[in-house]
């Protein structure tokens, strides 16, 4: 059995309208603010483009001030080190660490992950959480690939590096169209709601898949 899991909203949290409700405070004043800054911030072609490899933090800080009439600075001050504030979330990780030790004591188990992240912030996370990298059998990053999910060729590709049968294989992400392409290959998915809900429905998952 192939558990692929996203990272973001997943293993890492990831809350967007909180960066921006602390770096634009006067733009993103409360919730609905915040959440409309969101799609504009983070849902742009330029934004897509980072998270595909094709932008460099940088200039997607100074195109995204430019095009949303924010204050250059601030909007620097939280694109380019952003890598360095992602903080792994204890609950989903700590199913993760279980998961491994299944498959370390011979469960026919591997453990892949599969995310949107650019460049920087992904070396980031490698650098800074070299147990949780540790953990996985392999994954793919968008910006190493130049490919972002939905698009199912990141899809492929990460079957083709490792040999996953998509009928052996369960894609776990936050994101609605990324579990829809998942599925459109032939993969299982499951749409990740919380991480506290994934933790106490995973697990079980996996126990009766492997007939335990």
């Amino acid at each position: 059995m192939n558990l692929v899991f996203d990272l973001g909203g997943v293993l890492i949290d990831w809350q967007p309208a909180d960066h921006l409700k602390k770096h634009f405070p006067q733009r993103a004043a409360d919730d609905a603010s915040a959440h409309a800054l969101v799609r504009a911030f983070f849902h742009h072609q330029d934004w897509l483009d980072f998270d595909g490899g094709l932008r460099e933090a940088e200039d997607v800080a100074a195109r995204t001030a430019q095009r949303l009439q924010l204050p250059p600075e601030a909007v620097r001050e939280l694109v380019v080190p952003l890598g360095e504030f992602l903080q792994p979330v204890a609950v989903t990780v700590d199913m993760l660490a279980r998961l491994a030790e299944q498959r370390d004591a011979g469960a026919p188990l591997k453990l892949y992950y599969l995310s949107n992240m650019p460049l920087p912030y992904a070396r980031a996370l490698e650098r800074r959480l070299p147990e949780l990298f540790g953990r996985f059998d392999g994954g793919v990053f968008s910006g190493d690939v130049k490919r972002i999910k939905p698009n199912t060729e990141i899809f492929e590709l990460l079957a083709w590096r490792h040999g996953l049968v998509p009928a052996d294989t369960l894609f776990i992400d936050d994101s609605v169209p990324n579990v829809e392409s998942a599925m459109a290959l032939g993969w299982q998915a499951l749409h990740c709601t919380s991480p506290a809900a994934l933790a106490a429905q995973l697990p079980r998952m996996v126990d009766k898949a492997l007939g335990n």
